[in-house]
């Protein structure tokens, strides 16, 4: 339950009781609790096992767990306010027909006063009889009133000056009221997901987790909901986790047909009443049987959790980067249903290799579905080496010939395109052709990104943003260039090349509220969009029938990046975009541009060869001492000063090395070595499998202290990334 309790003089927090004890205290004193907000628990017992379990795993103190998990109407000190609605009625006074004919008399003489209290009388039914009694009146808000009277607000002010009619609140859900349920609504599955979904429950059977390995549009979604009505059948609750809300938009639709007002949305993008109103509901005797949301749902209160389900679970999304706690909502999912005893099932096309890893060995389940749903072939994948016709100077600037070629094609046969760039903004730098001047953020150490359509620079480190200068500070120069394209820039490049064509953009620029995302969305599964320009946010299982050309502009952005992942992270990514061509009858085709032709990682994304990409990372995991053979812990250490953290790493650094020895590389400069004015270093920690993880973090965390004792030190900050991505 929420307390209220005092810290210092006058300060009130608002805490919740975590146990009950009656152990002395040992140096500090106790105060009395101020006051007790909660009359039932707020927090359920697993609830507390799953935010203790990710304090320790993930080395973050338990009050950030608990900021993270709990929206922030139920951690205010002044709380949660309900919604309320306004609604109108007759007075007592005037709740008889004598009273209502003298007030019809009375108004007379104000025709708008008269017109908006008989269309009340009509509306809510006061004007009708049944078998000559007066039928129980129904509510009407003020709003709706005024809508179906043309009536200013003046004119209901006066009516309630005068007596007739009043106002009173009532409580009003902001929740989705989805409809009925409609079971008879879920298709009959086909002969390959009929043997997969039985498949699935046979794991389940005998492993706590299943890895489901099904090619891009294999109808996953579909047993997915076999699975979700079987545990409805069984009086359980299921979670549906998506890493993108733009995933959870699409996939809302297609569940809320089937299962109605017993599914449930929780995401950020949620206002914080609503999703206080959804923890609400789970708390409450008639909760939402199926919850659909983004990592933040595993924070929710289950009563009686049967299966979890992760989609798309390699996405790199689901990790928390920043602020603490950095938890892996696959890895926390796993640990929640641990406690409810429920299933989980990771379902994806491309598997992360540390979950294909667990399957190959037997740790998981491993469920595999090879067949496109409907005999939908693969698309057929076209490689074109960019680099050889930017030296014949046949390139349109990011598109290749072949590419313009085949998106005019399909807009004539009234098909759509999407055009896949990983990068925001309209371009990644501006540069000075005399001197090679670029412009760099002030508290970070990146160079800045220019937003044409805001007509800046921005830092997309610590988000300041800067004017666009008209002369280079250096030598005075004019000529200021743009270097490199964004998706912004690609957007105005496919206008004019397309200008007959409707072209919309899905970043992170263009997706800042939750109707941005719905409208996009929508728009194009609709048609009224020929061309869908984005990031990775589009490579995310959504699903559009008229797809039918997508292009990769620049796979080397992905394959040139300073990362052990950056292979399986690129494959993953490739295979995902050239999933969404090809629909319905009609094989789909990708151009993927790039100047490494050669490289066995696209030779893999063309044969969608998932296989022969784990077998060489898997190999290379090994001999280097990588994940899933060892664990990874990035220490990180922040201060205003480059010289205190450069002090400080070594020192740590040393400190750690006599207890890990060879384990621990480092210190070194991240690739981004300062932001928001603070210098950072980082520490690697590379742990064999089956160390014991308890020791580790008590030397961690026994270190870490040492090193805050030391006054040189005070305001270092140091903080842990486990089973970093």
């Amino acid at each position: 339950m929420r307390v209220l309790v005092p810290f210092g003089r006058n300060k009130t927090y608002l805490g919740i009781v975590d146990r009950l004890h009656d152990e002395p205290s040992k140096g500090y004193e106790i105060k009395p609790i101020g006051q007790l907000i909660d009359e039932e628990p707020t927090v359920t017992e697993q609830q507390l096992r799953l935010w203790h379990w990710i304090a320790d795993y993930y080395l973050s103190p338990i009050g950030e767990v608990y900021k993270a998990a709990l929206p922030g109407g139920l951690k205010a000190e002044d709380g949660y306010r309900p919604k309320t609605e306004t609604y109108i009625r007759l007075t007592a006074t005037y709740q008889n027909e004598p009273s209502l004919h003298v007030a019809l008399n009375i108004l007379g003489r104000a025709p708008k006063q008269l017109e908006a209290f008989t269309e009340y009388l009509a509306l809510s039914g006061w004007d009708q009889l049944e078998n000559g009694k007066q039928i129980e009146p129904a509510e009407i808000t003020r709003e709706e009133l005024m809508n179906a009277s043309h009536a200013a607000a003046a004119t209901l002010q006066q009516l309630e000056k005068r007596g007739m009619l009043e106002t009173y609140e009532v409580e009003v859900g902001r929740l989705n009221h989805g409809g009925n349920y409609h079971p008879e609504l879920i298709k009959k599955l086909n002969e390959a997901q009929q043997t997969a979904y039985n498949s699935i429950l046979m794991s389940m059977m005998k492993k706590p987790v299943t890895l489901l390995h099904g090619v891009t549009s294999s109808g996953k979604t579909e047993i997915y909901i076999h699975l979700i009505q079987r545990a409805l059948e069984r009086k359980e609750q299921v979670l549906y986790l998506l890493p993108e809300i733009a995933l959870t938009v699409q996939m809302m639709q297609r569940l809320q047909r089937i299962f109605g007002n017993r599914l449930g949305i929780y995401h950020s993008k949620y206002s914080d009443a609503e999703r206080v109103e959804i923890w609400q509901k789970q708390l409450s005797k008639n909760p939402y049987d199926v919850i659909l949301g983004a990592r933040s749902a595993v924070f929710l209160p289950f009563q009686r959790l049967g299966l979890i389900i992760v989609d798309e679970e390699h996405e790199t999304s689901y990790k928390q980067q920043d602020p603490a706690p950095r938890y892996h909502a696959r890895s926390a999912a796993i640990m929640l249903a641990q406690m409810y005893h429920a299933n989980t099932l990771l379902g994806t096309a491309t598997p992360s290799l540390e979950s294909y890893h667990n399957a190959k060995t037997g740790k998981y389940g491993l469920v595999e579905l090879k067949e496109r749903y409907q005999g939908i072939e693969l698309p057929e994948i076209q490689v074109v080496d960019i680099a050889d016709l930017q030296h014949r100077k046949m390139m349109a600037g990011p598109f290749s010939p072949l590419l313009l070629a085949k998106v005019r094609e399909a807009l004539e046969r009234g098909e759509q395109a999407i055009l896949f760039q990983n990068r925001r903004g309209f371009a990644p730098l501006i540069e000075c052709k005399q001197c090679g001047w670029v412009p760099h953020c002030q508290h970070c150490d990146v160079s800045l990104t220019y937003h044409r359509q805001m007509n800046q620079l921005t830092c997309h480190y610590c988000g300041f943003t800067y004017h666009v200068p008209t002369e280079c500070p250096c030598c005075g120069s004019t000529e200021l260039k743009t270097r490199g394209y964004g998706t912004e820039k690609i957007e105005e490049q496919v206008r004019e090349v397309f200008p007959e064509a409707r072209v919309a953009r899905m970043d992170l620029d263009t997706t800042r509220t939750r109707n941005a995302y719905e409208r996009i969305i929508t728009d194009f599964g609709a048609g009224r969009t020929n061309i869908l320009i984005g990031t990775q946010m589009i490579s995310k299982g959504l699903d559009f029938d008229k797809v039918s050309v997508v292009g990769i502009l620049n796979a080397d952005s992905m394959l040139n990046f300073p990362d052990f992942r950056a292979y399986e992270h690129a494959f993953m990514m490739m295979a995902q975009v050239s999933g969404r061509a090809g629909r319905k009858g009609k094989r789909g085709l990708v151009i993927l541009q790039t100047k490494s032709k050669e490289m066995p990682v696209i030779q893999q994304v063309v044969h969608n060869d998932y296989l022969a990409l784990y077998k060489d990372m898997i190999v290379e995991r090994q001999t280097f001492h990588y994940p899933p053979y060892y664990h990874l812990i990035y220490i990180y250490m922040k201060h205003r000063s480059e010289e205190v953290v450069h002090t400080a790493s070594i020192e740590l650094g040393s400190r750690l090395r006599q207890w890990f020895f060879g384990r621990v590389l480092g210190p070194d400069k991240p690739s981004v070595a300062r932001v928001k004015s603070q210098n950072i270093r980082k520490l690697v920690l590379k742990l064999e499998n089956g160390i014991d993880m308890k020791k580790v973090r008590e030397y961690l965390l026994m270190a870490q202290s040492q090193m805050l004792t030391d006054k040189r030190y005070s305001s270092l900050q140091i903080y842990y990334d486990v089973d970093p991505l």
